[in-house]
């Protein structure tokens, strides 16, 4: 595989605004977020239902216990997406609805409700895109240390052979790890997700078990999945900037790329972990201890498709060159770092810039360079942006309606986008909208709505917005329509 498109010429495709053929067209969840029935079936609590039930934790004590109730819903939920037209749908697995403890055998219920899942897109001619691990790690497993322990990411690999098991004769696309960093570092740096722990150098021994447990699942899924069906991980690979040519801010840019991004890809697509991100982190960490014989081959072991999830640059500053203030727009106030290593930088949103309601700058320009750079390190691995979207102040009209032209925007820029990094010799091979509908939105709750299908919670009706109708359209086309 090559990530330059022969059969696609940058002039022709600047001149069209429509997508290879084959490219896909698909929209995201995550299991907490969407699916309820946080106590049915044999599910035990995940890491997520413990933060979310411990005061101050989220906004206004929300919780996912039902959430979408995508559990008793998934029918309609399918039958609306074949009517928007997806070819794909990209859902999480809630490890501790198959798994409760994180060791043993399955639950069958838990697998049946993914079984049947996995049968209704079939039957509506809607590709499954399976995700291991979407931050709910079994309570008991972090009771028993975490993401920090070895231990976790062999009973990783045994989760990963269970489902393996149970779908691969009918999931064509496994994702082994959703961005990994959030698990990492807001889990265990910041602490601002579960499981709300602030010890730095747990957290870079996280980054570390994850990326091992990533390459335990690739030799469990190849050991049952089809040849055909193709391997992935997903990373919020995060656009640095610095904020000026200055020297420290170039070097600030340098430590937020090691300890963001390198810290994952280096040992998972190069084999090693960066030198200056060991230099920097090595007070916090004895890397030499914690990366065992044998792990970097484990974790390098080859992927089909890297995920890409984006949703607004990160522009950084040394504050002591005379930089900004720090503006922690990415990923939420915090008293700690999410950063382990790269405590003294400060972040800034992209000046003149619209911000989404999460205070996000509004830049589809860092997307096309995120995807050009990361075409260019890693030539051989097709790419699929698997998440991108845009959470506004929606609200239903007298009429039924939700009208959400901001969003329409937002996603044409950032289509367009992937169209252009196409253009430049990209090879990406889909797109994924985040979100489907709107959900548990992690420590924000429902406060923060992302979805193209608008969610009344205290009914749990759904109203597809205009976005949801504009990208139906784009699907059917196949491209994007003139601005």
């Amino acid at each position: 595989m090559t990530a330059v498109r022969p059969d696609l010429a940058p002039k022709q495709a600047a001149d069209a605004l429509v997508f290879p053929p084959g490219f896909v067209w698909g929209a995201a969840t995550a299991a907490y977020q969407v699916e309820g029935a946080a106590s049915e079936d044999g599910r035990t609590p995940s890491i997520w239902d413990t933060f979310s039930h411990t005061p101050g934790k989220v906004h206004n004590g929300d919780t996912g216990d039902i959430a979408g109730d995508h559990y008793h819903r998934y029918r309609s939920d399918v039958a609306l997406m074949k009517e928007l037209g997806l070819g794909a749908y990209r859902f999480s697995i809630s490890w501790s609805r198959v798994q409760p403890t994180g060791r043993g055998p399955a639950v069958e219920r838990g697998l049946d409700f993914y079984r049947k899942l996995v049968d209704e897109l079939l039957e509506a001619g809607i590709q499954p895109v399976a995700t291991l691990y979407h931050w709910d790690l079994p309570q008991e497993l972090e009771d028993a240390g975490g993401w920090p322990e070895r231990a976790t990411a062999e009973r990783f690999a045994d989760y990963a052979a269970i489902m393996a098991g149970a779908l691969g004769d009918r999931v064509g696309t496994w994702t082994t790890l959703n961005e990994p960093w959030c698990s990492a570092y807001l889990g265990y740096a910041s602490g601002v997700h579960a499981p709300g722990r602030t010890d730095p150098g747990a957290s870079l021994q996280a980054a570390h078990h994850l990326n091992l447990a990533h390459g335990r699942a690739i030799e469990a899924l190849r050991a049952s999945i089809p040849a055909s069906a193709q391997t992935s991980v997903t990373l919020n690979l995060h656009q640095v900037r610095p904020l000026s040519d200055a020297p420290g801010d170039v070097d600030a840019a340098r430590r937020i790329d090691a300890v963001g991004n390198r810290v994952f890809t280096g040992p998972m697509l190069h084999g090693a972990y960066p030198e200056d991100l060991i230099a920097d982190t090595k007070h916090l960490v004895d890397w030499s201890k914690l990366v065992h014989d044998g792990d970097l081959a484990t974790i390098s072991r080859p992927i089909d498709v890297l995920g890409i999830n984006y949703y607004a640059p990160t522009l950084v500053t040394d504050p002591s060159g005379g930089g900004a203030e720090s503006n922690s727009h990415a990923h939420g106030d915090s008293a700690h770092s999410p950063w382990p290593g790269s405590e003294h930088v400060a972040f800034h949103k992209a000046e003149g810039k619209p911000v989404t309601a999460m205070d996000w700058s509004v830049d589809p320009d860092g997307l096309h360079a995120l995807l050009l750079d990361t075409a260019r390190e890693f030539p051989n691995t097709p790419l699929m942006v698997t998440e991108n979207g845009a959470a506004f102040d929606d609200y239903v009209s007298p009429e039924g309606r939700v009208e959400d032209p901001e969003r329409i925007a937002y996603l044409h820029g950032h289509i367009d986008a992937v169209r252009r990094a196409i253009a430049d010799g990209a090879d990406v091979r889909g797109y994924f909208l985040w979100s489907l509908m709107d959900n548990f939105e992690w420590a924000y709750g429902y406060s923060k709505r992302f979805g193209m299908v608008y969610v009344d919670y205290a009914t749990q009706t759904r109203i597809p917005k205009a976005s949801a109708r504009w990208y139906s359209d784009v699907i059917s086309r196949h491209g994007l329509p003139q601005a």
